[in-house]
């Protein structure tokens, strides 16, 4: 099997059907749109940096909006139409990559790395089911998925810390920290998987989960991501992020991550 490969996301700028963008900056990145009138592109408004004036935002509805709000995330996308400036960004260290997907290709993203798509692209989205999955192992409650409508689109990812690609063959597999992955070819498989942990014949122990990715395709590893139950803590119990869990559950994972720290 060959070894991740790192991701190098320098400063770039290029044109694109819709205009023209540009990654600028190395820490938090920023991605900057000029769009030139004749096509939007979409996002999740929370990564929204700065605009101009004059550049108009709409709104792009999606299905499945009550699952969504339990969840916690939106109901809907916001679309950016030009001519004018609009620039996005994500509140963590790390990369802006830009990954073109060619017509009948799906890609699959893991929730709330995505900073904006062309307007060409069907989004959907998948539920990871299993509490265990969503409390500590970060997986997330839903996987983003990209598929082209017509022509070649573009999606832009933002992956905190680090980027390392690699490439499964049929049957490979990688098991990966289950929040440490970025994106992955809809052909790879995805499961949780989780060993128990004993301290001596008698003795207690820990579990460890991880998701195990089964090949072909590609799979994308970020190494900076954060444990669910502590970023509870950091938001005040209010929001699970990475897992994004809402509501009760929410709680729960505050509770949980108290009585485990003792």
């Amino acid at each position: 099997m060959s070894e991740p490969v790192a991701v190098h996301a320098d400063p770039v700028k290029a044109d694109f059907q819709g205009g023209q963008y540009a990654v600028e900056g190395t820490l938090v990145p920023q991605l900057v749109f000029h769009l030139s009138g004749s096509e939007a592109v979409f996002f999740e408004h929370h990564t929204l940096l700065w605009k101009d004036a004059a550049t108009e935002i709409t709104l792009k509805k999606l299905p499945g909006g009550l699952k969504r709000k339990i969840a916690g995330l939106d109901f809907f996308m916001t679309r950016a139409h030009g001519p004018g400036r609009i620039a996005f960004s994500h509140d963590s260290p790390g990369k802006v990559v830009t990954l073109p997907i060619q017509p009948g290709h799906e890609l699959h993203v893991r929730e709330h790395m995505f900073l904006a798509a062309t307007d060409n692209l069907d989004y959907t989205f998948e539920r990871v089911k299993g509490v265990r999955n969503m409390l500590f192992g970060g997986s997330g409650l839903f996987v983003d998925k990209f598929k082209s409508s017509g022509g070649e689109a573009l999606v832009w990812l933002h992956g905190s810390g680090d980027l390392f690609e690699i490439t499964l063959d049929a049957g490979e597999q990688l098991d990966v920290e289950a929040g440490a992955w970025l994106y992955k070819d809809s052909s790879v498989q995805m499961e949780a998987v989780t060993m128990g942990l004993k301290t001596g014949l008698m003795g207690g122990g820990g579990k460890l989960t991880w998701n195990r990715f089964t090949g072909p395709g590609r799979l994308c590893l970020q190494t900076m991501f954060m444990m669910p139950i502590a970023a509870a803590e950091g938001a005040g119990g209010n929001i699970v992020q990475g897992a994004e869990i809402g509501g009760g559950l929410a709680a729960g994972a505050k509770i949980m991550g108290g009585l485990l720290r003792g």
